[in-house]
């Protein structure tokens, strides 16, 4: 078979710059996964486990690289499955290209089976949506498609029928009427300045050097303008506040930032809203208007990459159209810098008091296992500089506040206008396949992991060292939340116990997991999983009834082997190494099982219990002398394992005691 169009395709991502499709195979694409297979060296495919994943996995491959993503989904019900992933790039304005197959050209209006109209589907969320009926039409339309993308910050489609997809790549089968012969483009986007006018930065200047009080709120559209934003604080003695999704434009512990804003906000940043008479949004399309000056109290300006978007939440006196890196560099040269920074100062010492108050914080409140926003701190205040950390959204949402320092070039990353429940497994999958060399760790709860928790099989099967902390309190946490501030009855938000995410999972397919039910002592002797010495440590959002902890201890004999002591590996797996609790190192002396690399198979028990935390190998390394977190003959995890560590806020069945088992 000669070339097909399906290559033209693939050649012409390629030239784009595409290295990678997130997809899952089917009939209505046999033709673009041949085009893949014979362009693999330029451009790899990553099979998932659901397509809805892929959209997902996308988006966040456009978030942390800036390039465009891509996605591919058979005809049908398959295309179908993108669009909530579609749709978090769309509200995100990310670029983000969507392929879908459909039938054979001579099928289309007749009923066939899967029949779609793709097109008509993708109308609302796609910026460029675009059948093939012709391959003369490839590669022009895939040019337009990516640079609509890249133009308006959103979604394209491209649609091939089936035929069309092993159709010669030279076809043009059919006679030209129109005075126009075929497109021949070129893989070239042309970036639209980025730099306001000076009369417009003048103005902009003028009215931030009249202000007495300013306050700079910046968003995720500033992301890549941290010095620069950090310059026109200082020049302004102005506080930074950061909306969630600019969570991550300067850090945590810079004397400039007061924090976040809304209800997962500070008290600083709020207090701060009410005394200011001059705000600065930089980046930023901030919808939760509550939380911001009223109307006609402070006067505004705005950078805004949008036209569209500039003055859309609030009355504002200049608002710049811009990049904001570009409108900052041309701005700081006109402010006019201040000796006087009492506003900053107070803003600074008010979050300091609230910092110190926090829990788990010198001096204030005790961090118990009901406080579920703890454990994101100790990862944040140990780990990587340059970790990228991301959540998915809702519950989890809470999670990303302070506690989850940002620091260095350490970048966080959530569906954040979508605020769909489901992306942060995937969004860890596409971010560490752009960054390999990078700690990428997911913060997720019990619904949303559940929602697409197969795709922790495709970390596995690619060997990918994703770190992924569930927090599992059986309860969709942020609709009960809202109904209790509502004042209703809670109703519908709590799944029976067991829930399906245990330990015993990722242990089965391969990675390291624990379930942890105590605060802090089981997270040090698993810290070795994320490659660094992180201590994390357990806790729970509330006190539903008691489940059984996956490893079982038979408390009428201190020193009797588990009953049950993990999750065992099925039989189809290869050779997984046994148990610590159950191994006797005299019976195969020759073998040292060692901690694998990403996706290996494993079974490690490491089970809490409340406040202290025992694990089964801790017994058998008791008798023999050895490390009694990392028994003989097992080495310290790498920090290519991928692993999945369980917050779980149920406490401890009768026969489980701390005051029997304990790790100092």
């Amino acid at each position: 078979m000669g070339r097909i169009a399906s290559e033209a395709l693939i050649e012409r991502l390629a030239d784009w710059g595409v290295d990678t499709v997130f997809g899952l195979p089917g009939d209505g694409i046999n033709g673009i996964m041949e085009g893949l297979r014979r362009h693999q060296d330029r451009v790899r495919f990553v099979l998932v486990h659901h397509e809805e994943a892929a959209a997902f996995m996308a988006t966040a491959h456009a978030k942390a690289t800036g390039r465009i993503g891509v996605c591919l989904a058979t005809s049908g019900p398959g295309g179908i499955h993108l669009l909530n992933g579609l749709y978090d790039a769309k509200l995100d304005h990310m670029p983000v290209l969507a392929i879908t197959g459909v039938q054979e050209t001579a099928l289309l209006g007749t009923g066939y089976q899967q029949e779609v109209n793709l097109d008509k589907l993708f109308v609302d969320v796609a910026e460029y949506d675009q059948m093939i009926y012709n391959p003369a039409q490839l590669p022009s339309v895939v040019d337009n498609a990516v640079r609509t993308a890249y133009a308006r910050r959103g979604v394209a489609h491209i649609t091939v029928p089936n035929d069309i997809q092993v159709a010669d790549a030279d076809a043009d089968p059919w006679q030209h009427v129109a005075p126009a012969r075929s497109a021949a483009t070129a893989p070239v986007m042309l970036q639209a300045p980025g730099r306001p006018s000076e009369e417009d930065l003048q103005q902009v200047a003028g009215l931030l050097n009249e202000g007495e009080k300013v306050a700079i709120l910046a968003g995720a559209g500033a992301r890549h303008a941290r010095d620069e934003l950090l310059a026109a604080a200082e020049a302004l003695g102005a506080p930074i506040v950061k909306t969630l999704s600019g969570k991550a434009v300067v850090p945590d512990d810079s004397p400039y930032t007061t924090g976040g804003i809304g209800l997962l906000g500070t008290r600083p940043s709020e207090e701060l809203m009410e005394q200011i008479d001059t705000l600065f949004m930089v980046g930023t399309n901030f919808p939760y208007t509550k939380h911001l000056p009223a109307p006609g109290k402070v006067r505004v300006a705005q950078i805004e990459a949008d036209p569209a978007r500039a003055g859309g939440r609030v009355a504002t006196e200049v608002p710049v159209v811009g990049d904001a890196k570009l409108a900052l560099q041309g701005l700081l040269p006109l402010l006019k810098p201040r000796t006087d920074t009492y506003f900053l100062q107070d803003c600074q010492d008010k979050l300091g008091g609230q910092v110190a108050a926090q829990p788990g914080r010198p001096g204030g409140r005790r961090a118990g296992p009901d406080r579920p926003a703890v454990c994101g701190e100790r990862p944040g205040r140990a780990g990587r500089r340059r970790r990228r950390a991301h959540l998915r959204q809702r519950h989890h949402r809470n999670l990303g506040r302070a506690p989850l320092g940002i620091r260095g070039g350490r970048e966080f990353f959530l569906s954040g206008n979508l605020a769909t429940m489901a992306p942060g497994l995937p969004y860890a999958i596409g971010i560490q396949h752009a960054y390999p060399g990078r700690q990428v760790i997911a913060y997720v709860g019990d619904g949303g992991f559940a929602m697409l928790m197969a795709e922790f099989l495709t970390a596995i099967k690619h060997k990918l060292p994703v770190k992924v902390v569930i927090n599992n309190n059986n309860s969709l946490g942020q609709i009960l939340w809202e109904q209790m501030i509502l004042g209703y009855p809670e109703h519908g938000v709590r799944y029976r116990s067991p829930s399906s995410t245990t330990p015993r999972s990722p242990q089965r397919t391969g990675p390291w997991g624990s379930r942890w039910t105590g605060p802090m002592a089981c997270a040090r002797r698993s810290s070795g999983h994320w490659g660094t010495t992180v201590p994390l440590w357990s806790t729970s959002t509330s006190t539903p009834t008691s489940r059984r902890c996956p490893a079982r201890w038979n408390t009428s004999r201190r020193r009797s082997s588990p009953r049950h002591s993990c999750a065992a590996s099925p039989a189809s797996q290869p050779s997984p190494p046994p148990c610590p609790a159950t191994r006797s190192n005299s019976s195969r002396p020759d073998r040292r099982p060692r901690y694998p690399a990403a996706a290996d198979a494993l079974t490690l028990p490491v089970p809490a219990l409340a406040g202290q935390a025992v694990a089964a190998c801790r017994l058998a390394a008791e008798r023999e002398g050895a490390d009694p977190c990392f028994p003989a003959g097992f080495q310290r995890p790498s920090a290519r394992a991928s692993c999945a560590l369980f917050i779980d806020d149920r406490p401890l069945t009768p026969d489980l005691r701390a005051s029997e088992y304990s790790c100092a």
